[in-house]
């Protein structure tokens, strides 16, 4: 009851104002809480409940899930690294490019704080919340921090994995608070070497879990003869991590000042200067003043982008107010030529802003964009590939077959994210372009639709990545996937530059139009091919070298198709302009790769595959089992597969292996299409970003007598191996 008042409480008032309220409700409510413990009956007084689960065991095989350390003797005993969950906690994306420093410009730092932390993002295989709270305006962002009120807060692999596709660097966050987190810092802080091997542990979790560094927030009064041991801490942090990690960050948060009060300057001064001395930088508390930023800017010196002025997006006391006016403190920030830290950016999502998530998220992010910019580009290397995927959605599909048609979430499926422009007015444009859930994709669980009105010979240019990929000698193969109704046609236009040449812009479209004029070359899309499995989808595709050019933006156009001849088109331009028709289509996928990236995957031969951890449960006839299933290359290389798809093909008791045969079963075929229906030969359990996956609970009907689990390789391109000459583990159930 106690800490559910104190979490309310931090949604509408400061942290000073909360510091001083602590005793005071502790002091009240505990005495109250307690009479109601003794004179309300206890749970366990009432026979028809269900006993309480057990504890969490992470040593114990179980769904792999995220979770933080919250004492210094599980910091200490490196317990963390023997967990079953750890291999699955590892991010397997690296930082592109690796080992770089952040540009010295004003940047933006997230601070993600929500719900708690550990919520939805848990459930490292995925969980089952369409609704699940995400961000994919990677683009507006430098660094992102995971943020919860535990002692060691351990981004999710699923963070980091996806901020670093979109070059984001992540940060976990090392906290004090109250009581006990006094306590802590005490003994933390004892002796010198107590401060360099706490330092030590929290370096190599960062390097061991792939993420980029901390934040560090000491909300306590720290004794002053602990302060050198305390500058001790943060420098020898700074230090270890950036020798094991080239380009980490260690970040101190304004809180405890340089003689041990806990005092926010909401400012650089001398009271906090000597801790942002010895790091990375400094996350000034959100409560500053106008003139705070250009201050701190004054104090900072030739380091004034390492200071991130906070604004709190719930409003307790920040600077412009927050919510729908968080750009008034970034339009000041920015102009003072400073960094901003934007905390709580879930508050959209927490306070459930009209009329949905989706649309309050765009418009929100929208300000942003509009105070501070754009900060990332892409593409800048390839392969590269984008099916418009949130990492959320109602369904999955592969190749343009469905695979799933249930609820389900995991931000480590976000493939990069378009820089779709807000509008306010929707009526304003005649074509609405979102990524929407609810049309079967062509790959994974989102895709772009385009619908509205449309001019025969006009057209609609839809901004979708804005790059900074340079163009070599070889040619890139451009493809992307579109199904439309009518004669509503979806082409892409290409920008480049060149400091010798200038500007150039090509339209890839499937017949010449009245306004390909406006471009400097178009390139007819000649016979696209239509997908056997994907009824509906038509793939295009092109070629192109552009030698010595940058690829810049890459916009969606959507036209209306012109009648083949002339007399048609007489007749059509007569009726043009006054007459506009329905127009809908939709955007699948888009891929970029030269000619030598096609990916030879390794023939099941060249895997071994286990399967561990076995467990049997089930009643009355029904089996269920729980394993562990992992792989690896047998050469020993590391894999170079960003991703898994996982399958189990049930196989019935007919199938069974006579001796000396090989064992004769339906091969699992990639997905098909029958009677405008998607059908697979086997059952899509998930996805896997390391090489291991946990079945858990999987109900075998008993007329099975084995399992064929399959694990299909996927490129960085979108391709996917056969699923034929794909890995596989085969479990026997009969005998077990």
């Amino acid at each position: 009851m106690l800490r559910l008042l104190l979490y309310f409480l931090r949604l509408f008032i400061t942290r000073r104002t909360l510091l001083y309220l602590h005793n005071f409700f502790t002091s009240i409510l505990k005495p109250i809480t307690n009479l109601i413990a003794k004179i309300m009956p206890s749970q366990s007084d009432d026979h028809n409940s269900d006993p309480p689960p057990p504890p969490f065991d992470p040593s114990k095989p179980s769904i792999p899930i995220s979770y933080p350390i919250n004492s210094l003797e599980d910091l200490d005993s490196a317990s963390y690294f023997t967990s079953f969950h750890y291999p699955f906690n590892k991010s397997t994306v690296p930082l592109h490019p690796p080992n770089s420093a952040l540009p010295p410009r004003p940047r933006l730092l997230v601070c993600h704080d929500m719900q708690g932390g550990y919520v939805d993002d848990k459930w490292i295989q995925g969980g089952h919340n369409s609704g699940a709270y995400a961000i994919w305006h990677w683009y507006l962002i430098d660094v992102f921090v995971y943020f919860s009120h535990n002692l060691v807060t351990l981004p999710p692999p699923c963070w980091t994995n996806t901020a670093h596709r979109h070059g984001v660097k992540v940060l976990g966050t090392f906290i004090t608070e109250w009581d006990e987190g006094a306590a802590i810092c005490k003994k933390l802080l004892s002796t010198k070497e107590s401060a360099h091997k706490y330092a030590e542990r929290l370096a190599e979790l960062a390097v061991a879990l792939g993420f980029d560094g901390w934040l560090l927030n000491l909300e306590v009064k720290v004794d002053i003869g602990q302060i050198p041991n305390l500058k001790e801490f943060v420098s020898h942090l700074t230090q270890t991590i950036h020798s094991s990690l080239p380009g980490s960050l260690v970040i101190w948060y304004d809180s405890v000042t340089i003689d041990g009060e806990l005092s926010w300057q909401n400012q650089l001064n001398e009271k906090n200067k000597p801790f942002f001395d010895i790091s990375d930088g400094i996350f000034i508390n959100y409560t500053w003043k106008e003139g705070y930023p250009k201050l701190s800017a004054r104090v900072a010196g030739d380091r004034k982008f390492d200071v991130y002025m906070g604004i709190d997006v719930f409003g307790r006391g920040t600077f412009g107010g927050g919510q729908w006016t968080t750009n008034v403190a970034l339009d000041l920030i920015k102009k003072d030529d400073v960094s901003a830290a934007v905390f709580a950016p879930g508050w959209v999502y927490e306070t459930k802003q009209p009329p949905d998530f989706q649309t309050a998220q765009n418009r929100w992010w929208a300000l942003v964009e509009k105070s501070w910019g754009i900060v990332q580009n892409y593409p800048k290397v390839l392969p590269f590939y984008s099916n418009f995927d949130q990492g959320r959605g109602n369904h999955i599909s592969i190749d343009g077959a469905q695979v799933l048609s249930t609820q389900w979430n995991n931000i480590s499926s976000q493939s990069f994210q378009p820089f779709l422009e807000y509008v306010d007015d929707p009526t304003s444009n005649t074509i609405d372009v979102r990524v929407d859930f609810s049309e079967v994709s062509f790959s994974g669980g989102g895709n772009l639709t385009f619908k509205g009105t449309l001019e025969a010979n006009a057209y609609v240019s839809t901004r979708l990545f804005l790059g900074e990929l340079f163009m070599g000698g070889l040619p890139v193969r451009f493809t992307y996937s579109v199904k439309s109704e009518g004669n509503s046609q979806l082409g892409l236009s290409l920008e480049f530059s060149s400091e010798m040449e200038g500007k150039k812009k090509l339209l890839l479209a499937s017949q010449e139009n009245q306004f390909s004029c406006k471009f400097d070359e178009t390139i007819v899309l000649h016979q696209p091919t239509k997908s056997d499995t994907a009824p509906g989808w038509v793939i295009q595709e092109s070629n192109i070298s552009m030698n010595g050019y940058t690829l810049t933006e890459i916009r969606a156009i959507c036209y209306r198709k012109q009648p083949e001849n002339s007399e048609h088109k007489s007749e059509a331009r007569s009726k043009t302009t006054q007459d506009p028709a329905e127009y809908f289509a939709v955007l699948g996928h888009i891929s970029i790769s030269t000619s030598i990236q096609n990916t030879e995957f390794p023939p099941s031969t060249s895997w071994i595959v286990k399967g561990k951890d076995v467990e049997w449960g089930g009643s009355q006839g029904s089996k269920t089992l729980s394993l562990k299933i992992s792989w690896k290359l047998k050469d020993g290389w590391s894999s170079r597969f960003p991703r898994y798809n996982i399958y189990v093909e049930k196989l019935i008791k007919q199938a069974v292996r006579p001796q000396g045969r090989k064992l004769e079963t339906p091969a699992l075929a990639p997905p098909n299409a029958r009677n405008g229906k998607t059908e697979v030969s086997g059952e899509y359990l998930g996805e896997s970003q390391v090489e291991a996956f946990y079945v858990s609970d999987f109900i075998i009907p008993s007329a099975i007598s084995s399992l064929k689990y399959i694990i299909q390789p996927c490129d960085s391109g979108g391709a996917s191996q056969v699923l034929d000459d794909a890995p596989f583990f085969q479990f026997n159930v009969e005998g077990q």
